[in-house]
């Protein structure tokens, strides 16, 4: 009590505040990293930089899941070279940006991104109206370019050659705390970047960490913001939140944060829906357990989950105007399609698949003549008969159905016939429409029409 009156009188601090030109410095012992998972890519590329006269360090998320014992997808590098200088020590090196100059170096297949340090000129870069960066490529000292990071967890540099951590912000305390928290003023560097509103949600369920208050408080309120930002790079960020192997969490994250409103503003019906809340979990929770296993994972496939319920209440609603299954589809998918192509910029791939998916829901129901054969043969096949699994399950429609087509995919072709034959001698099943008779009353002896297929193909 007495200390805290005499801090109070004199005016002196609880804890005198962190120098961030000069970071604490921690060898192999202190910081525990596994040199083994370090990618080999990496090494090269610091080691090249540092024997030609440059600092070098791997940076960023790397540094962060090597501390958390992760070997990394990823590792950037950062560094004092400039991009030239760096696009001149390899082969296949390619400078990439407008907003951000870098340095993209190819090793095969393998990616590495080179930037140079950032400094401190922030306030001198061109800005919108609403405080967003537009382009900055003021180079500058490590303890600027690590002030210039949004998260303290991602503001640490690791030297391969020496096997130490620079760190200026904290970051390994807070990876210890298991606490996300935001270097500098988080209204100013929302402002900057509205990105980072949707980085920290990405972040905070993929790590299970906790959101620092002051970093969390601007959130509702700034996340209007977003909407300024370019669509194409929403579009990154929200491909990479979905496909973090915690899509799930994030999509609730986003929800309690208030984001998701701009990105996917009907999510919250949907998931007010018992059928529609179903499914979206067992497509997200299918999603992270492929990526848990080291699959890959198609972004059509996550959109057209994500979307579905609103394609499905308007293909009803088409339906019920009058017009028939097929083309009542075609003109849902359009409606959604056009409406979130605005809003996440949608590539046109993405939005095929999408498309190939959805179109193919009422084939399956038709599983008659040689249809399910064509259905099977089908480029996206795989993908629907997926999704179809998803409908069953969720409980949207009969799981009988799902059962027969998963028999009728492994079956050979005796068991496929017999299938045929039980599906058409089903109450209800849809019979292959005959030919109309030959007219008994023609003179000439020709024939009528014969009716086309009803399945749309």
């Amino acid at each position: 009590m007495i200390k805290k009156f005499i801090r109070k009188i004199l005016g002196v601090k609880k804890e005198a505040a962190r120098d961030t030109t000069a970071p604490i410095v921690l060898g192999s012992a202190q910081h525990g990293i596994d040199p083994k998972l370090v990618s080999s890519n990496a090494i090269r590329v610091t080691s090249s930089l540092q024997e030609a006269g440059f600092e070098a360090f791997v940076v960023g998320g790397a540094v962060r899941d090597l501390l958390l014992g992760v070997k990394p997808k990823d590792f950037d590098i950062a560094t004092n070279a400039t991009p030239e200088q760096v696009k001149r020590l390899f082969r296949r090196a390619f400078i990439i940006g407008k907003r951000f100059q870098i340095v993209h170096v190819m090793f095969g297949q393998d990616l590495l991104e080179v930037t140079t340090f950032r400094g401190a000129g922030a306030d001198s870069a061109p800005k919108d109206e609403h405080g967003r960066v537009l382009r900055d490529n003021t180079f500058g000292l490590q303890h600027e370019d690590a002030l210039r990071r949004d998260f303290t967890i991602n503001a640490m540099y690791y030297n391969p050659a020496t096997q130490e951590v620079l760190d200026y912000h904290g970051g390994v305390e807070d990876i210890r705390a298991k606490t996300l928290r935001m270097i500098g003023k988080p209204e100013e560097r929302y402002r900057e970047d509205p990105v980072r509103m949707l980085r920290v949600v990405r972040f905070a369920a993929k790590l299970k960490f906790t959101i620092e208050p002051h970093t969390a408080a601007p959130i509702p309120i700034m996340a209007p913001l977003i909407n300024n930002v370019p669509a194409p790079r929403v579009f990154d960020e929200m491909l990479k939140l979905l496909m973090s192997g915690h899509a799930l969490a994030c999509l609730q994250q986003l929800r309690k944060e208030g984001l998701h409103h701009g990105l996917l503003p009907l999510l919250d019906v949907v998931l007010e829906q018992p059928l529609g809340a179903k499914f979206v979990t067992l497509a997200l929770d299918a999603t992270d357990a492929r990526i848990a296993a080291g699959k890959t994972v198609s972004p059509g496939f996550l959109f057209a989950s994500l979307l579905w319920h609103q394609v499905l209440e308007k293909w009803t609603a088409y339906r019920a105007a009058g017009e028939s299954t097929i083309p009542a589809l075609h003109l849902a998918a359009d409606d959604v399609l056009d409406s979130q192509t605005e809003k996440l910029a949608l590539q046109r791939k993405i939005g095929s698949d999408m498309r190939d998916i959805w179109s193919m829901q009422p084939r399956f129901e038709r599983r008659v003549g040689k249809a399910p054969y064509k259905l099977l043969e089908h480029l996206r096949f795989r993908a629907g008969y997926d999704f179809l699994l998803l409908r069953c399950a969720s409980g949207e429609i009969d799981m009988d159905i799902g059962e027969w087509w998963t028999a009728f995919y492994e079956g050979d072709e005796e068991t496929r016939e017999a299938l045929l034959v039980s599906a058409n001698a089903a109450p209800g099943a849809v019979k292959k429409k005959r030919p109309p008779r030959r007219s008994t009353r023609s003179k000439t002896g020709t024939s009528g029409s014969t009716s086309g297929s009803t399945s749309g193909e």
